[in-house]
């Protein structure tokens, strides 16, 4: 990853850590449902824009470099990478 990309998404994940820490003592507390799952919405947002974060990273760097390589297979293998991984998010 691109170094300012990589920091910004540790920052990113370590704020969704202590979401999730907090998600936690809701639960132990018995805090209100609709406040719990308000949370689990807040984090799994949070993650998407993580996920979005190395995704465009992905395809800027490895992706990009795939593409100056001229090499057909290494093109072949990014696109059909990011296929998989697209597929899996939407399920």
């Amino acid at each position: 990853m691109i170094k300012e990309s990589k920091s910004a998404c540790l920052k990113r994940l370590s704020r969704i850590e202590g979401q999730v820490r907090g998600l936690s003592r809701m639960v132990e507390e018995d805090r209100y449902c609709i406040d719990i799952v308000t949370q689990i919405a807040a984090v799994r947002a949070a993650l998407r824009r993580v996920e979005e974060a190395v995704l465009h990273d992905h395809i800027a760097h490895c992706v990009e470099h795939a593409i100056e390589s001229g090499s057909k297979f290494d093109q072949r293998q990014k696109i059909t990478e990011l296929i998989d991984v697209l597929s899996r998010t939407t399920r």
